[in-house]
Order: structure tokens, then sequence, then C-alpha cells
């Protein structure tokens, strides 16, 4: 049987990261819409993240506070901020029927996936009512098979953060425009030592479990277009050579250069980007802007050198700098919440105003005034337990000229696609498997997936 939601569209980020934090003026829509709440009510709100991560309170002071009648009750479903653990509990939750206004997803495939399901409302009637345009407003346009089910948060472009003191002693300078090649040449430079104790010159966390699909697609992810697995109609975009070229960089950097962390390592000992970079056992990760609200050290992982930022290495120095990756979160109303218009006001207020107080991301919100980025960076980095040991410039500057690759549409088999290319993974990084045999079985496994989900 044909799978439902093959016909998903969503939009493209077409938006550079140019955003700052002043406004012209508050967003007032939910304020003014809550004001004719008369009767109190709760809002279930289901999210993950802890407090240090994502100043949940802030945000819900700052709405309760525009809207006294409105109660937000906060269900954390991860306090360790693990998205798979929180996937998981919220399928639960809706399961067993536990009430729920509003949730939240990490990524474009975990939001289209419970669509599908149907736990989720369409916002088009608020939107249209309140008066304005999502694709304007936002730098994310969440449509899917020609509705919005979802409003974004955050905006994140991945980028490399940098141990200074390790590059300084290796003679190393931070990167302002490089290839993958330099940084393969990097990470060489700043290994260092052997055995237990033997420093890498970079740790990348996945793929892993199906999930963090990312790492095997580095050289592809900095196209403009075409960045993914899949392409926009659902077919294969395994015979890009960038594809090869992503998968062979992995493979040489930790078998041939061992400049990377082992694979069996992070599996076996369960390995987290945060000690690993933090605790200097990698001088270099690759990985999402969602890190601002770190990167200055925390009660956890406290900064005890100086870091900086690089843009997400090209595949040639002639290419367009800044493309990669993008992370949003998609705030989203439950299909069966109790009070749908109160919830649409909380992810409204949590997308605008609430992310500002929030204090911790570049926001979506297009409403954010360019020249405003150095306030925003400067209160993210406030935040964090050792600011002055963040070099400021390199991460305004990375943040400022970060572009998205366009967003391509999730499948409906997008989930057993990234399984099969992270068997497929693990049989060549354990050495079961040579890199041709690798690719061609990534190839065929995933036509099998896309044929039958025609069917």
């Amino acid at each position: 049987m044909k799978k439902t939601i093959t016909s998903i569209i969503c939009g493209a980020v077409t938006i550079s990261l140019l955003a700052g934090c002043g406004t012209d003026k508050p967003n007032t829509t939910a304020t003014s819409t809550a004001a004719a709440s008369a009767k109190p009510v709760t809002i279930k709100f289901h999210a993950y993240g802890s407090e240090a991560q994502q100043n949940w309170s802030k945000i819900i002071d700052g709405f309760q506070t525009k809207n006294p009648n409105i109660k937000v009750d906060l269900i954390n479903l991860s306090e360790k901020g693990d998205t798979q653990e929180y996937a998981k509990k919220l399928d639960l939750s809706a399961a067993s029927g536990e009430d729920m206004d509003v949730m939240m997803f990490s990524e474009a495939g975990m939001y289209a996936q419970r669509v599908a399901l149907g736990m989720v409302a369409p916002l088009d009637e608020y939107i249209s009512k309140e008066g304005y345009k999502e694709s304007e407003e936002y730098k994310v346009d969440t449509q899917l098979n020609g509705k919005y089910y979802a409003l974004p948060g955050k905006f994140n472009p991945w980028y490399v953060m940098l141990n200074t003191d390790h590059l300084k002693e290796a003679g190393l300078e931070v990167p302002k425009d490089w290839t993958w090649t330099e940084f393969q040449d990097y990470a060489k430079k700043l290994t260092k030592g052997d055995g237990p104790t033997k420093r890498y010159g970079t740790y990348f966390h996945g793929p892993q479990g199906g999930g963090w699909l990312e790492f095997m697609r580095l050289a592809l992810a900095n196209q403009p277009d075409n960045s993914d697995y899949l392409k926009a109609d659902g077919t294969s975009n395994l015979d890009s050579p960038l594809f090869r070229k992503s998968v062979e960089m992995r493979y040489q950097m930790e078998k041939v250069d061992k400049s990377s962390t082992p694979y069996t390592d992070m599996i076996s000992q369960k390995l987290n980007y945060r000690p690993q970079f933090f605790n200097q056992s990698a001088s270099m990760i690759v990985i999402g802007s969602w890190m601002n609200s770190e990167i200055g050290g925390t009660e956890q992982f406290p900064l005890n050198f100086k870091a900086a930022v690089a843009p997400f290495p090209k595949n040639n120095a002639s290419d367009p700098s800044g493309y990669s990756m993008v992370t949003t979160d998609f705030y989203a109303v439950s299909a069966k919440a109790k009070h749908p218009q109160e919830a649409y006001q909380f992810i409204r207020y949590l997308t605008t105003d609430g992310i500002l107080v929030q204090g911790k991301y570049v926001p979506s919100w297009s409403k954010v005034k360019n020249d405003q980025l150095g306030q925003i960076v400067d209160t993210i980095l406030k935040g964090t337990k050792n600011p002055e040991k963040v070099d400021r410039d390199s991460l305004i500057t990375v943040l400022t000229n970060a572009r998205a690759s366009k967003l391509v549409p999730p499948a409906t088999y997008q989930a057993d696609v990234y399984k099969a290319l992270n068997e497929e993974y693990e049989k060549l990084i354990l050495d079961k498997q040579n890199l041709d045999a690798m690719i061609k079985n990534s190839q065929d496994r995933t036509q099998k997936i896309i044929d039958a989900a025609k069917k």
C-alpha cells in the first residue's frame, strides 16, 4: 500500500543567517488575543532539555505575565535533552491518551512523521486570523501538504568548535574560510599522544542508532541544493560523488590518519560530543550552533581553555561559503489539545518575543533586526560560565555568513533509509566490508526502501 505522506512539501530555508534581536515594537499578538480569554486554563507543554539548556522558566514566566489567564504546565520528557528519548516518550504519552496541548520536535523528519500520524493540528486558521504569512514571518517554512502544522523556534547552522589553546600549540590559526581537506590536515596536526590519554584532532558524534546521520553526509551538506540522502522528489541521492567523499573522508581520518575518535569507542563507551570537547579529548567538533548557549562553559561542562568557531568547511576553495545543515525546533499544537487557541498563543509567543526572553538561541523570527546579532550573541554568552574565553568575533562572523542548504522534504521512509545507511557504515568502519561494497549496498538498500514505499 502506498504510504500517505509521499506528497509532503517542506518549504526551503532560503534566507541567510543575518539575524539580530532589535525589533521596532514588541510582538503583542499573543497578549491581545489572550486578553479575550476570561476563564483561566492550563495548557500542557511537552518538551525536552534542562532548565540550564533551555531557560523554560523565563519563557513561561514571560508568557504568563502577558497572559495571566493561561497557565503553562511544562512536561519535560528528557531533562538531558536527548531527542530520541523524548520522541519515544512523546509517542507513548500520545498513545496512552495523556493530555497534551503543545509539543516540540527537534527536526523536520520527527515533525513530518507526527503530522502523518495525525498527532498535530494545522495552524492555518490561526495564522490567517492573525493576518501574517508564515513564509515572511519566519526564516523556516514549515509547510507540509499545503498546510502549516508548526512554527519554528531557533535557527541553528552547523559550524566547527575549536580549542584555540590547541591551535596555538600546533601553530594553527582560527580558519575563516576552509575546505574539508584543510579540516583533515588540521585534525592530523592537532592529534597528540597515544593510548587511553590520546587527544584526537576531532570527534564525530554519529551515525549511531539510526540517528545523527548528518555525520555521514558532511561533504554533501555544504551544497546549496541536493544536500541530503534523498532528493526533493523522494528519489535517492546516493549516486552523488559527495556521498562517497563524505564516507571516504570519515574512513580516512579514523583508519589511516588516526585523527578522529574511533567509532568503536563512541559506541562502546557511549561517548558524547560535549565531554569530548570540554574535557579536551578532541580539539575540534563539527556540531550545530545550538552550542552557542554552552560554548562558554556550563556547570556540568566548564570551559577551561580558550575556544573559537570556524565556518562549516567547503569541498573546494572556489565553492560559495557558509552553506551547512540548519536545525530548528518545530513548535506544534496537539490535534487533541483541550485548549487549542491558548496553545497557539503560547507557541506564537515562544517563537517571537519568547525566544528573545529565553536568551539562548538566534531566532527564526524574521522580524529580528540584522544589526543586532551581536546583542543576541552577547546575551547568549552571558548565560555561560566563562564568556570571556570565547572568541566572540569568530562566532559572530560565522553566524552572520551562515546560509542554509535547501531543506529537502522528509519522506515517510526516511527513518528506514537512515537505519540502512547506519548499518552499512558500521560494516565499513568495523572492517566487515570495503568502501565500494558499502556504497553499493547503501544504494541498493535505499532503492529497495523507496520502491517498497511506492507499492
